[in-house]
């Protein structure tokens, strides 16, 4: 076959692949928004939620999450769909009939998963995050209030800096106050000032903690000094924000934000990294998948089977599922300390590129 007609093979294929990919999208994005408007409705009745509100700042973000997390499976589907009407049609025989291979009728196929990775890195590294901002403060203001107002940490403990140590035995968001608070400063493994304060209630107007019934002591050598008052106002590296955080927040930070919460978060000690770490590490393993379920999708599909097309539509939902299951057990790997995340978040796309590689060779030459 001549290089032109190559040329009008390839357009063909990259057109209807990706013209299946985003009709999916819109039929899958219509009927999550249904389902989910549904869910919600009445309370946005019951809190009289302005409707633009509704339109721009929480679908506005919801959108743009939901297609990019459903994104593995949306590429899996748009593919098996796309090359079993192929398949169903003999245009596959006829490509390979005609001296066409299946490595080169993969170039397109692979090409148009290129331009869905670069769509999906766009999303999760610029767009999402800002967008999610506002779905997440939206779900704060009239959805999970409730449930934020009620909220009740105990025996937190926090490295807020080299050699500086935070102790709160309890802290209650309905006052914003931490009870039984302790600050301790070392040096050369020798602790130099130790505050205890009965109570640490944040106050906005210098965005500091005011400690009540407090208790200092420093120490020199052999000697020590105490001092002890009824109030005492400090500053931390430490805001009441740290204490709202919730674990999805990490999806509206940008890149630089996101390293730098990562940071800050080792140093302390604090358990919530992990989920900053799963975020950093998802936002570039989950659009590579694209070309992995690609390979699967198109090596699986190019046969003609007496099934037909629900077939494998139904073997494609298997297997995407199947992606999307093993990528939320690598997060929970992570989560118990099993799995390094930069490992554990690309271990789902190394083992389906294992499988794309078999399936592949199994394909119709």
């Amino acid at each position: 076959m001549n290089l032109p007609h190559v040329k009008i093979l390839d357009k063909y294929i990259v057109k209807k692949f990706l013209g299946t990919f985003f009709f999916t999208i819109m039929i899958g994005v219509s009927i999550v928004i249904i389902f989910d408007l549904s869910e919600k409705i009445d309370k946005f009745v019951e809190k009289n939620v302005p409707v633009h509100e509704i339109i721009f700042d929480y679908f506005g973000g919801f959108i743009p999450w939901i297609v990019n997390n459903f994104s593995p499976l949306l590429v899996f589907i748009s593919a098996i769909f796309f090359t079993s009407k192929l398949a169903q049609n003999s245009e596959i025989v006829a490509m390979l009939s005609g001296g066409i291979s299946f490595r080169r009728i993969m170039a397109p196929y692979m090409f148009s998963a290129a331009v869905i990775c670069g769509l999906s890195l766009l999303l999760g590294l610029y767009i999402i995050p800002p967008a999610n901002q506002k779905r997440l403060d939206f779900e704060n203001k009239y959805i999970k209030a409730q449930s934020i107002v009620a909220n009740t940490q105990r025996n937190i403990h926090y490295q807020l800096s080299p050699g500086e140590y935070v102790y709160f035995g309890q802290f209650s968001s309905a006052s914003n106050t931490a009870y039984g608070f302790t600050l301790e400063r070392v040096e050369h493994n020798r602790i130099v000032s130790k505050l205890s304060a009965t109570s640490a209630a944040w106050d906005t107007s210098f965005n500091g903690w005011r400690l009540r019934n407090y208790y200092i002591r420093d120490f020199y050598g052999e000697s020590e000094v105490v001092r002890t008052g009824k109030q005492l106002d400090t500053v931390l590296q430490l805001t009441l924000e740290d204490f709202y955080r919730r674990k999805n927040s990490v999806e509206s930070l940008s890149g630089s934000d996101l390293n730098e919460l990562i940071r800050v978060q080792r140093m302390r000690g604090d358990d919530m990294v992990k989920h900053a770490l799963i975020e950093k590490h998802n936002r570039i393993a989950m659009p590579f998948s694209a070309f992995v379920l690609t390979v699967i999708a198109v090596s699986l599909s190019s046969r003609k089977k007496r099934g037909g097309l629900g077939l494998n539509i139904g073997i494609g939902l298997a297997i995407s599922f199947a992606y999307i299951l093993f990528m939320r057990f690598s997060q929970m790997f992570v989560l118990k300390g099993i799995m390094p995340p930069a490992l554990a978040m690309w271990v789902p796309n190394l083992v389906f590129a294992v499988v794309a590689a078999i399936l592949y060779k199994l394909a119709p030459k």
